[in-house]
């Protein structure tokens, strides 16, 4: 019985309903294509970094958007597909490492020789302040920040996953009816013994031949 006990409190620690992670995994898969296809067409409106040309490939480019991108995707993808703790906080972290690099990429893409994405190519400063949070900073924020919640659901446990005994109602039925008061016992259908036939009650009797002594 041990051992059922043992392996079922095992497997509890694992699993995991698959709707943990869903919402979270949706939005992160939006986020990265969003990072990852932006750079492309974002020219199309006039909303883009150096060099401002639609479906230009640049190392920098695949190293720095493409790249975060697709990792956010693939979290995302892991989460919602995940009924696994373990695997749906590795799609967690991959997201998170994801809009991290959304972050710092481009600060370490000159040390390591990545290439550079260019500057804003807006005319406003509201508008190269826009397409620097959309592009990098604030979009790795989110993913960071989605990535962070689901890593959170997925770890929480429920009472049996938990190893907490389930009530005493779902042990045994019958112990939702101890408090109730005490049941009488088995082939009595009046309940407690009354009147002459209760406990004690031969004691006071008279016995039979001291009847007609009087």
């Amino acid at each position: 019985m041990r051992t059922r006990d043992s392996a079922a409190d095992r497997e509890g620690l694992l699993t995991m309903p698959r709707s943990r992670g869903a919402m979270s995994g949706v939005l992160l898969i939006l986020l990265g294509a969003w990072g990852a296809i932006i750079p492309f067409v974002g020219p199309l409106f006039g909303f883009a970094f150096t060099p401002d040309t639609a479906w230009q490939w640049t190392a920098a480019r695949g190293w720095l958007e493409v790249l975060p991108g697709a990792a956010a995707i693939l979290g995302g993808l892991i989460l919602i597909g995940s009924g696994s703790r373990a695997s749906a906080s590795l799609g967690a972290w991959l997201a998170a490492a994801a809009g991290a690099w959304f972050v710092i990429g481009r600060t370490l893409a000159g040390p390591w020789g990545i290439g550079d994405v260019g500057v804003p190519t807006g005319t406003s400063s509201g508008m190269r302040a826009l397409e620097e949070l959309a592009f990098f900073s604030l979009l790795g924020v989110v993913i960071v920040f989605l990535a962070a919640a689901a890593q959170g659901r997925v770890s929480v446990r429920g009472r049996r996953a938990a190893g907490k005994p389930a009530p005493a109602a779902e042990r045994d039925p019958r112990a939702s009816a101890a408090g109730a008061g005490p049941v009488p016992e088995t082939g009595s259908e009046t309940g407690p013994e009354t009147g002459p036939e209760r406990k004690g009650a031969h004691e006071y009797r008279p016995a039979q031949g001291d009847q007609g002594a009087g």
